[in-house]
């Protein structure tokens, strides 16, 4: 019988400084001109491109912990058809992220913004739904199975929590520091704290672009930094306990070289969606006719979304230029729609070329961080790479974040 546990207790960190060692600190200023400037240019497309990025983040934030979905379970969660549990956790991880970064936007990360945002992430989760958006009250480890015996981590008491966080938010309004550095510590903290029953790794996540957008390193895109850390998983969770040791500088740059990565996919993806959008205008001029009469910019709305709904069309489309049927059959002939619902009310349909892109953004994500990866580890290494990082075995879990 277990009759004690040991916790840990990270360190209080509002008031400390890190200085990084200046191959880092080269680094991480390079990573930022780069993603400013993308920001800077792609701002223009806020309405549909951010959007999209924020999907494919919480996509892939929810495959770190093993929640797996396709977009038309996506797409059916969206309309309320829960045969897919983690489709809607997929969807509730996208309202939750956006949350959050709005939050930011309009002034600061607060313990109201992120219990918010927890709560919009849990609240259709059968167990943990109760306690949503409430700091854990009991005792929570990682790894082991169902006691906390074996495990990997086991964080700070319940009891220590509240004053743990409001350690972090002090940290998180903080100016002075680099704010890539500021986020990635930031998330290596809340991850040591550990501060809800489940939902932790995807919050902790969302905290990312959270201070990228409040310190206006980005003012339109969501980075799409799961993408990357979910390539590399015991990577990503080597350096999630080198940091509990006392070791900064390796998850400061696992998480600036994740934003370099996406910034280069990004760019890559913003090219090829122009390339659908005049695809998509020419197979509407052809095949559509003259019954409808909806210009570009109206189809741009009403497929900036891989997933499009009947309530999505109706609130994206001007009062004066109500959608009909006849639009939708259209692109559905056309090919540039494809319904994933059967029944009348409360549709659902993809737009196929913008998954296929979105799923060619996440590959190509996952290929350069794997290319990178291999060039950086000696194949004799990475089994210990991964022992570090927790990888599943019998009786315990890869050590999610979560």
């Amino acid at each position: 019988m277990v009759r004690s546990v040991r916790c840990s207790l990270p360190p209080r960190i509002a008031h400390r400084t890190w200085t990084a060692p200046p191959t880092t600190a080269d680094f991480v200023s390079r990573v930022t001109e780069r993603l400013t400037e993308l920001d800077r240019r792609l701002g223009d497309r806020t309405a549909t491109f951010d959007l999209l990025l924020a999907r494919t983040e919480a996509v892939s934030s929810s495959r770190i912990e093993d929640e797996h979905a396709t977009l038309d379970d996506y797409a059916r969660a969206l309309v309320g058809i829960r045969a897919n549990g983690s489709a809607t956790a997929m969807v509730g991880a996208t309202s939750a992220l956006r949350a959050m970064i709005d939050d930011a936007g309009r002034g600061g990360i607060t313990e109201r913004s992120v219990l918010d945002a927890h709560a919009v992430l849990m609240r259709d989760d059968p167990v943990d739904g109760p306690v949503a958006g409430r700091w854990r009250q009991v005792q929570n480890w990682i790894g082991g199975g169902a006691s906390p015996r074996d495990a990997a981590y086991v964080p700070p008491p319940a009891d220590d929590v509240a004053e743990a966080m409001d350690d972090l938010f002090a940290f998180l309004s903080r100016d002075d520091l680099d704010p890539i550095v500021q986020a990635a510590i930031a998330h290596a903290q809340f991850e040591s704290v550990h501060p809800f029953t489940d939902g932790n790794g995807r919050i902790g996540r969302a905290l990312v672009n959270a201070v990228l957008r409040r310190r206006s390193l980005t003012s339109s895109l969501v980075v799409p930094v799961a993408a990357a850390l979910v390539a590399d998983r015991a990577g990503y969770f080597a350096e999630l306990v080198r940091y509990r040791d006392g070791h900064v500088d390796g998850v400061v740059t696992l998480v600036a070289a994740a934003i370099g990565t996406v910034c280069d996919e990004v760019e890559y993806a913003a090219l090829r969606l122009d390339e659908i959008e005049h695809e998509r205008a020419a197979v509407h001029s052809t095949s559509c006719g003259p019954r409808v009469t909806h210009d570009s910019a109206v189809l741009r709305v009403l497929l900036a979304d891989p997933v499009l709904t009947e309530a999505a069309i109706s609130a994206a489309l001007p009062p004066d230029l109500p959608w009909t049927d006849a639009v939708i059959d259209d692109l559905v002939d056309a090919g540039v729609l494809r319904p994933v619902t059967e029944r009348r009310r409360d549709r659902a349909w993809v737009a196929s070329d913008v998954l296929a892109e979105l799923d060619a953004l996440a590959e190509r994500i996952r290929a350069a961080v794997v290319s990178s990866t291999s060039a950086a580890v000696p194949a004799d290494s990475a089994v210990d790479a991964e022992a570090v990082g927790g990888a599943a075995g019998p009786g315990r879990s890869s050590m999610p974040s979560e």
